[in-house]
């Protein structure tokens, strides 16, 4: 599989889920826009590192998702540098944890923003340059919520279920064009939002942080490991590739049984 001379734009790729798929698309030969938040110093030894270590251009830009006019930049700069955007990786996304009853409405503000609005506006920037080349890949980054609920995530299940069905609509608006767009649903993934969420069960509980990861990963995810954010780039990859390209709406689960129960 190569994506040599394709460019992807990967939101929320500075650490975690993000990076993984921007690494592995890079590795397969694509061109890669950067977003998201860090240190200027490190993102730049991020960026550049990448560009080394695959022989690909990558780029970076630091547009705030909550907000639509950077989103539209983000896209915008994509194109005006690399000369397109073949794939968008919708990946961006925050957390809050709350009863409905306590749930600050500023909190579910800003969780649709970033974890729904900004794949809809990222969508409706890139798909016009895919639809003129006859080819793109869009792959939102849902969740298991957005299959699947959990207490006092409100914002985020509505928000991840939201995301599924946007990509249904995308995939039957764009169905017969070149262009496919999937969402992929992952389990429990350790990134820095998870890693929150162990060093909370851990103090609250007064446990070490070993019997923390377990006990989160106990109460839902069977296989007891945490997906990785290489193997949801392995699978970004095969979503961007020819054998993929009848693939289009599907909501691809990785997470270790958790919906299976």
């Amino acid at each position: 599989m190569t994506l040599t001379q394709k460019v992807a734009v990967v939101t929320g790729s500075t650490s975690g889920i993000g990076l993984g798929i921007a690494r592995a698309l890079a590795g397969a030969g694509a061109d890669v826009v950067l977003n998201g938040f860090g240190e200027v110093g490190a993102i730049e030894e991020l960026r550049a590192g990448l560009a080394a270590e695959f022989g690909v251009r990558v780029g970076y830009h630091g547009a705030d998702l909550s907000k639509p006019s950077e989103i539209a930049a983000l896209i915008a700069h994509a194109e005006e540098t690399f000369g397109s955007v073949d794939v968008l990786v919708n990946n961006a996304g925050i957390q809050h944890v709350a009863p409905v009853e306590d749930f600050p409405a500023e909190r579910w503000d800003a969780v649709i923003a970033l974890n729904l609005s900004a794949v809809f506006h990222g969508i409706h920037h890139a798909l016009p340059g895919m639809k003129r080349r006859g080819w793109g890949r869009i792959l939102n980054i849902a969740s298991v919520h957005g299959h699947v609920a959990s207490v006092n995530k409100a914002a985020y299940v509505a928000a991840k279920h939201g995301v599924v069905g946007l990509t249904k609509t995308v995939a039957l608006e764009t169905a017969g064009t070149g262009i496919t767009c999937n969402a992929i649903c992952p389990g429990w993934v350790l990134t820095p939002l998870v890693q929150k969420q162990i060093d909370a069960i851990a103090s609250s509980k007064n446990i070490p942080e070993p019997q923390a990861r377990a006990e989160l990963l106990g109460a839902k995810q069977p296989s007891g490991a945490f997906v990785t954010p290489d193997e949801l780039g392995g699978l970004a990859v095969f979503l961007c590739s020819d054998s993929a390209a009848q693939m289009t709406g599907a909501s691809l689960l990785m997470d270790g049984g958790w919906t299976a129960q």
